[in-house]
C-alpha cells in the first residue's frame, strides 16, 4: 500500500519541513505504507527551469504534480496545519471527493 504526505511548507525552514516529513515517513512505514515522494526538490522544479518552461503559477505546478502522485496512492496523510495551507486544502478536497483514504496527524 502506498501513501503520500500532505504537508504545509510555506514559511517553514527546510529543517522543519524535513523534520516533520521524517516523522511522517517513520509513522507511515511503521503502519506498512510505502511513501510516495511529494517533496519535489530536483532541478526540474527550480524557479529558473519552471520559468523557462513557461510556468506562471509555480504553486499550481507543485499541486498538479502532487495530484498526479496522489493517483498512485491508497492514502493521503495530512500533517498538522494542513487546514491552513492552500495546497493541502486542495489535496484534502480532491482526496475526499475521489474517495482516497485520509489519515490525519494527531494534534500534539
Amino acid at each position: 500500500m502506498k501513501a503520500m504526505i500532505s504537508q504545509p511548507m510555506r514559511g517553514m525552514t527546510n529543517e522543519k519541513i524535513n523534520e516533520d516529513r521524517d516523522r511522517a515517513i517513520a509513522y507511515l512505514e511503521s503502519q506498512g505504507y510505502e511513501v510516495v515522494n511529494t517533496l519535489f526538490t530536483n532541478e526540474w522544479y527550480s524557479d529558473n527551469n519552471m520559468k523557462e518552461r513557461g510556468v506562471v503559477h509555480i504553486p499550481i505546478c507543485f499541486l498538479a504534480k502532487s495530484l498526479e502522485n496522489m493517483s498512485k496512492c491508497d492514502v493521503v496523510y495530512f500533517l498538522n496545519g494542513w487546514d491552513n495551507a492552500r495546497g493541502c486544502q486542495a489535496e484534502e478536497f480532491v482526496s475526499r471527493v475521489y474517495g482516497v483514504k485520509q489519515l490525519f496527524e494527531k494534534v500534539i
